[in-house]
């Protein structure tokens, strides 16, 4: 998967469970992970 897509997709996904600022970064690393791990 393209990584400007995999940012993309992390970021929108951190940014709607709404975590405030340190947990979005948290689940940002954590789905970005995932997508590279899966694609």
């Amino acid at each position: 998967m393209n990584k400007f897509f995999r940012a993309l997709i992390a970021g929108w996904g951190a940014k709607k469970m709404g975590f405030g600022c340190f947990g979005t970064i948290i689940v940002f690393i954590i789905i970005y992970y995932l997508l590279g791990y899966l694609g």
